[in-house]
């Protein structure tokens, strides 16, 4: 049986209709840079590519390609999520979501609890689901989403989120659950 070396996830490439319209969702509302960008000669025609960190140490993190077929009946990306810092970082993205011009840009905006998590969704251009997230404390089995509204304090948000995590299943300390799959992953 192969026992893998270890990896780390690098980066993504993401197919796009409109790159300039991608580009300037991922620069202006998310904080990505460009890195580089140019033209790459395939055997389908050439290639527009636009390659996209927030990390100074990653040349990209994030790689839009011209070459999405306008006629695809959906996007076949289920979702891109990016951890947030905080809940202000969070309710920060939220509040943007709403106003202009990302209210013209995404649908679908949806903040949710999942218990070991709490998110924003919302569909970007092309209807490319994003997940803005912080991590909880807290551990429960998955799946599990639970609506809930910004509209409350943090700290009411945070009770919240805590009463529901301690009514579900497999609740525990975060800590808990990452010294398990440290286990489970022979990981020391």
């Amino acid at each position: 049986m192969f026992n893998p070396p270890p990896i780390s996830f690098s980066h993504m490439g993401l197919y796009v209709k409109d790159i300039d319209r991608q580009e300037r969702f991922f620069t202006q509302f998310l904080g990505f840079t460009v890195t580089d960008r140019g033209s790459l000669p395939t055997p389908k025609g050439p290639v527009q590519l636009v390659f996209l960190s927030r990390v100074p140490e990653e040349h990209h993190q994030m790689v839009l390609a011209t070459g999405r077929p306008a006629d695809l009946g959906f996007n076949t990306v289920n979702q891109l999520s990016f951890r947030v810092s905080d809940l202000a970082s969070l309710r920060a993205f939220f509040e943007a979501l709403h106003q202009a011009p990302w209210q013209d840009e995404v649908t679908e905006v949806l903040p949710a609890c999942h218990g070991n998590a709490l998110s924003i969704y919302a569909r970007g251009p092309e209807d490319t689901r994003i997940e803005l997230f912080i991590d909880t404390p807290w551990y429960v089995n998955q799946p599990m989403r639970e609506p809930f509204g910004f509209e409350q304090s943090d700290d009411e948000i945070w009770h919240w989120a805590h009463e529901k995590a301690k009514a579900l299943p497999g609740f525990r300390p975060r800590a808990q659950w990452v010294q398990e799959m440290k286990q489970k992953m022979g990981v020391h």
